[in-house]
């Protein structure tokens, strides 16, 4: 498949979501967020929707594949404020439900985690399972990298050993690992 590399937009971002869901479906992280893997996929792309579209918003994101996304990578740019998504207590309880205080609980570990020095923020890097290992990860983000990153650092929270090698090969620097739960922990990295 061709890496040909291009701006999301918001008539992309329920496949984009999708995409993200499947993808992060098998973490531990979201096993814990979700431990029923019959709804797993569903709660999980109700919390990545609102972040996907607040990130069309006022982030970036980039994908691959031209009528239906294969690969994304979803940034923020925190070398200024960024705002919180609109309404997004309220959507992540609706989207959420019975699992709310496990994402809640998420969103508290990993902002106590986040660094506050300027940097680029990659929240969600995803390829389709039937794609993934053919360089997309790569290709993603060395454009980030060489197109948006200014000279700024880049920081994120690698959810899978296999992600955290990549990053890795990619500059990112490792910093001391955390746990959400048992079985899921997180590689946060820095990429100077």
């Amino acid at each position: 498949m061709s890496a040909a590399i291009r701006t999301a937009t918001s008539a992309d971002a329920v496949a984009v979501t999708e995409l993200i869901a499947q993808a992060f479906e098998p973490l531990g992280a979201s096993a814990y967020l979700v431990p029923d893997l019959s709804v797993r996929r569903e709660v999980l792309a109700g919390q990545f929707i609102i972040m996907v579209e607040h990130a069309l918003a006022v982030g970036q994101v980039d994908v691959i594949g031209a009528a239906s996304p294969v690969a994304a990578a979803v940034w923020f740019d925190h070398t200024a404020p960024v705002p919180p998504p609109p309404d997004y207590d309220n959507r992540l309880k609706a989207a959420t439900g019975q699992w709310h205080s496990r994402f809640l609980h998420l969103d508290e570990v990993l902002e106590s985690n986040h660094p506050t020095e300027p940097h680029h923020f990659l929240l969600f890097l995803a390829v389709h399972p039937d794609h993934q290992n053919h360089g997309l990860g790569s290709a993603l983000l060395d454009h980030h990298h060489t197109t948006a990153l200014g000279g700024n650092p880049a920081y994120l929270d690698a959810a899978s050993p296999a992600s955290r090698d990549l990053y890795a090969r990619h500059g990112y620097e490792g910093r001391p690992p955390y746990d959400i739960a048992a079985g899921a922990r997180f590689w946060p990295m820095w990429r100077p």
